[in-house]
Formats: C-alpha cells, sequence, structure tokens
C-alpha cells in the first residue's frame, strides 16, 4: 500500500515533557517506522529550539509564538502554517486540548481532508478570572472541532463513556489504548537512583506537580503508612517547582513538604532511559489524579511492565489499567485513609498483584495501537467523504450500515447503549482484559 503523508498537529511537541506530548512522539515514531511520512505542526514555544527539524521521515514544524499565555500560546502566522501543511498531507491528526483545534478541523474540512482528533483529556485551567475565560471560549471552539472532524479517537472505552464532550459525539468515536513504549533496563541508572535514596519500601510518583494531580492526598497518607511501614519513602519524578501555571499550588504543598521532608526524594524529571530503573526500584506506584484532566495515565502501565503494581483513583480513565490488569488497587479520589490502606494492601502482599510482562503487553501494546490509527486513517480516506455526509448519502452497504447504527444509538440515552449498538457494527472496538485467576 501506498505510504501516507500525516500531519499531526499539537500545542507543545518533544522536548517538552507531558503526557499529551510523550503520546504524540510515540504515534509519531510509530508511523515513521510503518513508512509514512509524519509532519508534525507545534508551537516554537522556546526560542531556542529549531524552526525546522528533519530526522528521516519525520519533519517538525514549529510556529513562531508572539507570547505565552496561561498554559498556552499565541501564534498569529498559525493559519498560514495550517493552511499550508493541510494542503501537503493527506490525513490530519489534531491532538486535543488545542485552542487551534477548531481552526484545524475547518481548514482540513474546506480541503476535503480527512481529520481525526485525538481527545487526550479534559482542560481545567488554574484558578483565575482570565483563565476562566480561556475555559468558556474553548467549549464553542473545541465543539466545533468536534463537528467538523472526521473520526474522533479516545484512550479508553471508560473514559469515552462518561466524557461529557465525547458523549456528544459518539457515533464518531472509537477507541485506541495509548502507545506505551519503554527503553531497555539500564542498570548504570539503577545504582544512581539507589545512590539518591531509592531503597525498599519505597513508593513512586511520576507526574509533574499540578493541582489536578492531587499529590497532597499522597502526603497526607504517609502518617498513617510510617506507622506500619516505618521506613517507606516516596520518590518524584517529573517537573515540580517551575510547573507552568501551578506555582501557587507548589506553595499550598509546602507546610506538608517541609514536614516530610526526609521521607521524600525529589528526582526532578528524569530521562526515558532512566525510567525503567525508576519503576523496578519502587515497591508500588501511586497515581492520585482528581478529575477528567487525567484521562488514562500512561505511568500506570509502564510501571506494571517493569512488575510493579499501581494504587490509582477510581476515575473515568485512570481506573482502567487496574481493571484490566489486575494489577493493583482502586482507591476513591481525594482520600488519603483509603489510598494508605490500599498501598498498606498491596505491600503487604505485593506478588498476589504482580502479572507477567506478556500479559501486560497483551492488552497494551504499541503496535497494535499504531496499526489501529494506521487502518483507521487508510478507511476514512477511501470513504473519501465526512461520517455525517456518508450516514445521510447511505451509499453502498457500509454506509447504509452505519447510518442505521448512528441513528438507533441516538435514539438511547445511555453512553452504554449507544457504545454496544457501535460495537456491535464493529464501529467501536473492545480492547482484552486479563482475567486475574488466568493472570495471576
Amino acid at each position: 500500500m501506498r505510504p501516507l503523508r500525516i500531519l499531526v498537529a499539537l500545542t507543545y511537541y518533544r522536548p517538552h515533557v507531558s503526557g499529551l506530548t510523550i503520546y504524540a512522539e510515540r504515534l509519531v515514531r510509530r508511523l515513521a517506522q510503518r513508512g509514512h511520512a509524519v509532519t508534525v505542526l507545534t508551537s516554537r514555544y522556546e526560542p531556542r529550539l529549531p524552526p525546522r527539524e528533519q530526522n528521516g521521515n519525520i519533519h517538525i514544524v514549529r510556529v513562531p509564538v508572539l507570547r505565552k499565555v496561561s498554559k498556552g500560546v499565541i501564534m498569529p502566522w498559525f493559519p498560514l502554517y495550517a493552511w499550508a501543511f493541510v494542503g501537503r498531507n493527506d490525513v490530519i491528526n489534531i491532538h486535543m486540548p488545542q485552542f487551534e483545534a477548531a481552526l484545524l478541523a475547518a481548514i482540513a474540512r474546506a480541503q476535503r481532508k480527512p481529520a481525526v482528533l485525538t481527545y487526550q483529556c479534559d482542560l481545567k485551567l488554574p484558578h483565575g478570572w482570565f483563565n476562566r475565560l480561556v475555559d468558556a471560549a474553548l467549549v464553542p471552539l473545541n465543539a466545533s472541532a468536534a463537528r467538523l472532524a472526521w473520526h474522533i479517537v479516545a484512550s479508553s472505552e471508560d473514559y469515552a463513556l462518561h466524557s461529557r464532550f465525547l458523549g456528544r459525539y459518539i457515533d464518531k468515536v472509537s477507541v485506541i489504548p495509548p502507545l506505551i513504549e519503554l527503553p531497555r533496563h539500564n542498570e548504570q541508572w539503577t545504582e544512581i537512583l539507589r545512590a539518591r535514596g531509592m531503597r525498599s519500601p519505597c513508593l513512586g510518583f511520576a507526574a509533574r506537580f499540578a493541582e489536578e494531580k492531587g499529590v497532597e492526598y499522597l502526603l497526607e497518607a504517609l502518617p498513617r503508612l510510617l506507622e506500619r511501614v516505618p521506613g517507606v519513602r516516596v520518590a518524584f519524578t517529573g517537573a515540580y517547582k517551575d510547573t507552568v501555571g501551578e506555582e501557587a499550588y507548589w506553595q499550598r504543598l509546602q507546610p506538608l513538604i517541609r514536614h516530610h521532608r526526609e521521607r521524600l526524594i525529589f528526582l526532578d524529571l528524569l530521562p526515558d532511559e532512566a525510567m525503567p530503573s525508576f519503576y523496578h526500584l519502587c515497591d508500588v506506584l501511586v497515581l492520585t489524579s482528581l478529575n477528567s484532566t487525567e484521562a488514562f495515565g500512561m505511568v500506570q502501565v509502564e510501571a506494571m511492565l517493569c512488575g510493579t503494581p499501581v494504587v490509582a483513583t477510581d476515575i473515568p480513565g485512570v481506573r482502567e489499567a487496574v481493571r484490566r490488569t489486575g494489577m493493583g488497587e482502586i482507591v476513591p479520589p481525594r482520600n488519603a485513609g483509603a489510598l494508605a490502606d490500599a498501598i498498606l494492601r498491596v505491600l503487604g502482599n505485593r506478588p498476589f498483584y504482580v502479572r507477567s510482562r506478556e500479559d501486560i503487553e497483551a492488552v497494551f501494546s504499541a503496535e497494535r495501537s499504531a496499526l489501529a490509527y494506521e487502518e483507521l486513517f487508510r478507511s476514512l480516506l477511501a470513504t473519501g467523504t465526512p461520517p455525517r455526509a456518508r450516514a445521510r448519502a447511505g451509499k453502498g452497504a457500509a454506509g447504509r450500515d452505519e447510518a442505521e447504527v448512528i441513528s438507533r444509538s441516538k435514539s438511547s440515552s445511555s453512553f452504554r447503549s449507544r457504545i454496544a449498538a457501535l460495537q456491535a457494527a464493529r464501529l467501536f472496538p473492545r480492547i482484552p482484559k486479563i482475567p486475574c485467576e488466568e493472570a495471576s
């Protein structure tokens, strides 16, 4: 088959580090490895970054930034770049949240190019009147992007079912799990991290310090943990002091941090090659996210691949990794007592929770996810018209089937009924689950 020309658009790309940028980078790399020409359209958020980079069949284009605003950027030249690069590619993959998503989807529709939204999570900006105005402005813009897009990708069925945004466009949604990759284990990094204080019993926390991450609940759980496990420590990797828009949150954490300082190890942002060692040295990885700004938590699966169980909060999407593998515990958000109890259960019977790497890879495979994206792109290109027009036209058996499924699903007020109807027509794929009795 002919290689595709794929445009991947997002506000921040590497070297910026976030779950969104890591997801996009892995997808770009995998698609390029499959022979496709991939262009990344992103912001030049730091002047030191080159305006363009070419690495094999990956072309990175960075649009000049006038100024940064909260967690976003202002790019006056972006419409010109978008029009030019949409025209040069076969399919457009827009990663949300992104302020320019509606513009990109409109340009793609004008040029009759399929636009696929990858909806990574909701966006909730820090407190402040200006951020509330930005939040309000994004509501109609996101709605326009979803209406104009040909298709939407969600990270899990669980998140799609519970997302107020995705629920309005569920007939366009498919589930493709995030691409999980880990470099080889590096013994040198293991020794470095041991020298930094990572010794059992050790809890791991791998995320930036942001209000929605719920770091305070892990810190509040420490007194209860120390009663039962006196030597326990917590190792943090991720930006913590200078997280954009989270300076006030960092200050609010200071009393708890000072109180437990001798138990806390701040490793800052570790390089990718150090992460397998970090996970191996953790007895439990803890994910305390509080709301829908966290849609999955890829670090959970990375830890599981290294044999480390997880304790995660019971919110849509975040609970999926533990649900599908049985490799950990799920706890209510904002409950330090329940969090401490769950951590103690895992520490007290760790072998019960551990699954093999093969079991985890049977559920979460980067190669399968990349292939799913490729197949989705090719199917949209083969159809040649946006999905709603296709359903109205009803040309051919496939068009009639989809139109009927969408019509039936819209008659139900239940998200789950709509998903079931789409699954019956194989328009919303199921993901395998590891039965606990087989995995243990």
